[in-house]
C-alpha cells in the first residue's frame, strides 16, 4: 500500500526517461509547487513526502495517489474534524530507543506520546466513517496499530505537562520530598540572613534570593561584599553586584546537590526501564509513523488543492488532453493576492491534432500556454489535483521533454541555437507516440531563413513519430505547414484591434499574427520608419498579416453577437419560465374561485329558496291576509338588501387581499417624495408644492389635493405598489402583458411630441415587470430624438445609468438603459 511512493524510474536510463531535461521543474515552476505543499504540511515527518513527489505513468498508482487527494479534499469541504496537530517526527527518537540499554530523555518520551495520540486519533477518524466513503484513505489504515499499553506506561510515568511524576517510583518520591523539605528549611535560613542584613542597610528592602549555578545565593553591593561570611559564585555585568552563598547556607546547600544528583540517578533508571518496554514496539511504531507523515502530506496535497481550486478530473490510460478553463496555479495564486483573475486556458489534443503550434503577438500569452500546459499535466502525473473545471479529461504521457529559456553554456561552448539544437537532436532521438514536447519560441536563435526551415523539418520529424506537443512560433512556414499536415494543427492567441492589445485566450484551428507592425506604431515608433517597413515587408507577407487580421476582427463580432444572443436566449427562457409560472398560479386561483363561487352560490340559492317558501307557507295559512302579506314583503326586501350588502364586504375583501397594507413613515413632505391618499390606497408622487396645495402626479394622470390629505410613504412601498395599481386600474392581465413586452423600443419615425407617453409607458411596463436591463432605438440622425430620450430618462429615478450601445450594434443611435 505504501510503496507507492517510493515509485520512481531511473531518469538517467535512456530506455526509460520519463522527463527532459533534469531541471524540468525548474523550467516550469515545480519546485514552487513543492515549497507551497511543504508550507501546507503540520510537521517535517509530512514534508520528507513532498521531496519524495516522483512523475509516474503508471495509471494504477495515479488512481491510488489521486484518489487518496481527492477523498482528503471532500474531508476538508465537509468541515470534519480530522486532528491537526502534533504530527511530530520521531524517527530519531525511535532509533534511539531500539539501541539496548538506551534511554529517551522526558521531553522525547512526552513527544512520542502526543503524536500517538494523534496517530491513534486519525485510525480512529476513519474507523468511525461509513464503509465505502474514503476507500482509498482507509487502506492505509490497515497494518497500523499502536498497542494501548504504550500510552498506559507511558502515562504512568509522564504527566500531562512531559514532566516525570513524582510516583514514578517510590525511591524518587522520598528523594523530591527530601528535596522539597531542604529548600523550605534553606529558605527560612536565607530569609533570616537577608532580614538581619537588610536591617543593617547592607542589602535594600527589594533584594530578593537568586539562584546561582543550582545554589541559593544573596546579591549584594560589592562594598559590602566583606560583611557577608561565604563562598562568591557570580558577580553582575557592572561589576557592583556580587552573588554569595552564606556560610550558614553552605551544608544545606550541599545537601540539596547530593540529593539532586540521587534524583537525577532515579529518573535515568525509570527513563531506561520505560524505554525498554517501548523498545519492542519500534517497528510496529515505524509503520505507524510513517502511516501519520503519508496522512500529514495527503492532507497538504488537499489544502493546496483547495487554494488553486484544483479538482480530481476524468482521465484514462492512453495519451490525450482536454482542458476546460485550465489556470496556471502559480499565476492564480499571484493574481487572487493582487484582486485580479487569470485568463482560463481551453485547449484539445487528440490523434487528429497531436501537435498545437500556438502564434501570436509577442507577450501575448504564448509562453503561458506552454507553461501551463507542462505543469498542470506534470502535477497530475504526480498525483496531485489539478486545477481545471468539471468535464475536463487528462491522459497519460510516457515522457514529457521541454526546450524553454537560454541554455546558454560557456562551460560546454554552446551557444543559444546550440543549445536548442541539443535538445532538439534528444527530442527526434527519444520521442514517441506517448512522448509530449513543449518547445518554446522554435526555431529562434538564429538566421530566420535557415531557422524556419530546420525548425520545419523538426516538427515534420515529430508528426512522423506521432509525438504530441504544445509549440509556440512565430515562423509563417510552420503555420502553412499546420494548416495542410494531418496531426498538425494552428493555435491562435487573440488580440484586440481596436485597444491593440493581448486578451489572452488561446483559439484553436487558425494561425495567429504577430501584430509587430500594430504594436510598433502604438508605442510611438516614428510613422514613416512604421510605413517603411510595411513596404519592406512584401505584398505576399503584408497580405498573410492582414488576412491573419481580418479573421481576427470577424472572431471577434461574431463571439459579440453569439454572447448577445446567449443573452436574448437566456432573458427569454427567464420570462417564458416567469410566464408559466404566473399563469399556473393564476390558473389553480381561478379554479378555487370558481369553486368557492359555485359553493357560495349553492348556499345563497337554499337560503332564498327557504325564505321563498316560508313566505308563501305563512301567506297560504294566513289566507293571503292583507296586512300580514305586506310584512312578508318586506321581510324579502329586507333579506334582498342583507345578501346584496354580503356581497359587497366580500368584494371589498378581494380587493383589500389583492392590494398589500401600505406602511406609513411620515415626516414632512418634499418635491419627489412618495405619498397615499388618506383612507384610501391610492399613491402618487409629488411633482410640485404651492404653500398647502400639492400637485400629484398618480401614473400619466396630474391632480391638486390639499397637504393634510396625504401621507409620506418609502419609495420601496411605492415601487411595490403602484406597478399593481397600475395594473388593476388598465384591466390589463398581467399574463398577456408579460407574454408580450419586449426590452426593444423603436421610437424611429416618431415626432418628439409622440414619443413620451410611449418613453413612459414602456418604462412603466418594464418596472413593473422587473425587468433590468433596456434598448431604446431613436437612430442618429439630427440628434432630437436621442435628446427627448435621454432627458426623459435622467428625469426617471428607476433608471440607474444609461450609455450608448457598441458601435458595431448601433452607437449612438441606441440607447442602453440600466435599472435599480
Amino acid at each position: 500500500m505504501i510503496n507507492i511512493y517510493v515509485f520512481c524510474k531511473n531518469l538517467n536510463n535512456k530506455n526509460n526517461i520519463l522527463i527532459y531535461p533534469k531541471n524540468y521543474e525548474n523550467k516550469i515552476g515545480f519546485d514552487k509547487i513543492r515549497e507551497l505543499i511543504k508550507a501546507e504540511c503540520s510537521g517535517t515527518i509530512g514534508q520528507d513526502f513532498v521531496d519524495k513527489i516522483r512523475f509516474t505513468d503508471r495509471f494504477d498508482v495515479l488512481s491510488k495517489l489521486l484518489g487518496q487527494a481527492d477523498e482528503f479534499y471532500k474531508i476538508i469541504q465537509a468541515g470534519e474534524a480530522f486532528p491537526s496537530n502534533n504530527f511530530s517526527d520521531v524517527s530519531r527518537e525511535l532509533q534511539k530507543a531500539s539501541i539496548e540499554n538506551a534511554f529517551l530523555l522526558e521531553e522525547e518520551i512526552y513527544t512520542l506520546r502526543k503524536s500517538l495520540a494523534t496517530v491513534l486519533a486519525c485510525l480512529e477518524f476513519f474507523k468511525k466513517q461509513e464503509i465505502g466513503l474514503y476507500p482509498n484513505l482507509t487502506e492505509l489504515c490497515v497494518g497500523i496499530s499502536v498497542d494501548p499499553q504504550i500510552l498506559k506506561e507511558i502515562d504512568k510515568i509522564i504527566d500531562d505537562s512531559g514532566r516525570l511524576r513524582n510516583n514514578a517510583s517510590v525511591e524518587l518520591q522520598k528523594i523530591r520530598s527530601k528535596i522539597a523539605s531542604e529548600e523550605v528549611r534553606l529558605r527560612k535560613q536565607i530569609d533570616q540572613i537577608m532580614k538581619s542584613l537588610k536591617s543593617q542597610g547592607i542589602l535594600s528592602e527589594d533584594a530578593n534570593l537568586t539562584i546561582r549555578e543550582g545554589r541559593a545565593v544573596i546579591p549584594i553591593n560589592v562594598e559590602y561584599k566583606r560583611r557577608l561570611k561565604g563562598f562568591i559564585h557570580d558577580t553582575s555585568a557592572s561589576g557592583q553586584t556580587v552573588f554569595i552563598e552564606p556560610e550558614e547556607a553552605l551544608d544545606i546547600n550541599n545537601e540539596i546537590r547530593e540529593l539532586e544528583y540521587e534524583e537525577r540517578r532515579e529518573i535515568v533508571k525509570i527513563l531506561t526501564v520505560l524505554t525498554s518496554k517501548i523498545r519492542p514496539f519500534v517497528p510496529e511504531l515505524k509503520k505507524a509513523y510513517f502511516f501519520l507523515g503519508l496522512i500529514d502530506f495527503i492532507r497538504a496535497k488537499a489544502k493546496f488543492a483547495f487554494k488553486i481550486e484544483a479538482i480530481l478530473p476524468e482521465f484514462q490510460k492512453k495519451s490525450y488532453l482536454k482542458w476546460l478553463n485550465a489556470h496556471h496555479p502559480l499565476l492564480f495564486l499571484n493574481f487572487k493576492e493582487q484582486q485580479k483573475t487569470v485568463v482560463p486556458l481551453n485547449i484539445k489534443l487528440d490523434e487528429t491534432d497531436r501537435i498545437l503550434l500556438i502564434s501570436g503577438p509577442n507577450a501575448g500569452g504564448k509562453s503561458v500556454c506552454l507553461k501551463t500546459v507542462g505543469l498542470v499535466q506534470y502535477m497530475f502525473q504526480c498525483g496531485l489535483l489539478v486545477p481545471v473545471q468539471e468535464g475536463s479529461v487528462f491522459g497519460i504521457f510516457s515522457n514529457i521533454y521541454i526546450d524553454i529559456g537560454d541554455e546558454q553554456s560557456m562551460e560546454n561552448d554552446l551557444s543559444t541555437y546550440s543549445s536548442h539544437l541539443k535538445n532538439m537532436k534528444h527530442f527526434l532521438l527519444f520521442a514517441d507516440k506517448k512522448t509530449l514536447c513543449l518547445i518554446d519560441e522554435f526555431g529562434t536563435g538564429t538566421e530566420p531563413q535557415f531557422g524556419g526551415t530546420i525548425a520545419e523539418a523538426i516538427l515534420e520529424g515529430l508528426n512522423e513519430k506521432q509525438a504530441w506537443g504544445v509549440i509556440t512560433t512565430h515562423y509563417t512556414n510552420l503555420k502553412m505547414l499546420a494548416e495542410n499536415t494531418k496531426g498538425l494543427t494552428n493555435g491562435a492567441m487573440r488580440f484586440d484591434m481596436q485597444n491593440l492589445e493581448p486578451l489572452f485566450m488561446l483559439d484553436i484551428g487558425k494561425p495567429g499574427s504577430s501584430f509587430a507592425l500594430e504594436i510598433a506604431q502604438k508605442i510611438g515608433l516614428p510613422k514613416e520608419i512604421v510605413k517603411n517597413a510595411r513596404l519592406k515587408l512584401g505584398t505576399e507577407k503584408l497580405d498573410m498579416e492582414k488576412l491573419l487580421k481580418d479573421l481576427e476582427v470577424e472572431k471577434k463580432s461574431l463571439q459579440e453577437k453569439n454572447i448577445e444572443a446567449e443573452k436574448r436566449q437566456k432573458e427569454l427562457a427567464q420570462t417564458l419560465e416567469k410566464y408559466n409560472l404566473l399563469k399556473s398560479e393564476m390558473e389553480i386561483n381561478r379554479k378555487e374561485l370558481i369553486t368557492k363561487a359555485k359553493t357560495e352560490a349553492k348556499e345563497l340559492l337554499a337560503k332564498a329558496n327557504r325564505k321563498i317558501e316560508n313566505t308563501i307557507r305563512s301567506i297560504v295559512e294566513s289566507k293571503a291576509d292583507k296586512d300580514l302579506t305586506k310584512v312578508l314583503r318586506k321581510d324579502i326586501e329586507d333579506f334582498k338588501e342583507e345578501i346584496d350588502l354580503e356581497i359587497k364586504v366580500e368584494e371589498k375583501k378581494k380587493v383589500k387581499a389583492q392590494t398589500p397594507d401600505i406602511q406609513e413613515v411620515g415626516g414632512q413632505i418634499s418635491i419627489g417624495d412618495y405619498v397615499k391618499v388618506k383612507d384610501q390606497d391610492t399613491v402618487a408622487e409629488v411633482v410640485a408644492i404651492r404653500n398647502q396645495d400639492v400637485e400629484i402626479r398618480i401614473g400619466e394622470l396630474r391632480s391638486t389635493m390639499k397637504m393634510k390629505r396625504l401621507v409620506k410613504i418609502s419609495r420601496k412601498e411605492f415601487r411595490a405598489i403602484e406597478p399593481l395599481k397600475k395594473a388593476a386600474s388598465s384591466g390589463m392581465d398581467l399574463n398577456e402583458k408579460l407574454a408580450n413586452f419586449t426590452f426593444k423600443l423603436d421610437l424611429r419615425g416618431c415626432r418628439a411630441e409622440e414619443v413620451l407617453p410611449k418613453l413612459q409607458q414602456f418604462l412603466d411596463d418594464a418596472i413593473m415587470l422587473a425587468y433590468d436591463d433596456l434598448q431604446i432605438v431613436h437612430g442618429k440622425g439630427d440628434g432630437v430624438l436621442r435628446t427627448v430620450v435621454r432627458d426623459v430618462l435622467k428625469k426617471r429615478k428607476e433608471v440607474k445609468s444609461m450609455e450608448d450601445e457598441h458601435p458595431d450594434r448601433g452607437g449612438a443611435g441606441v440607447t442602453l438603459v440600466h435599472l435599480r
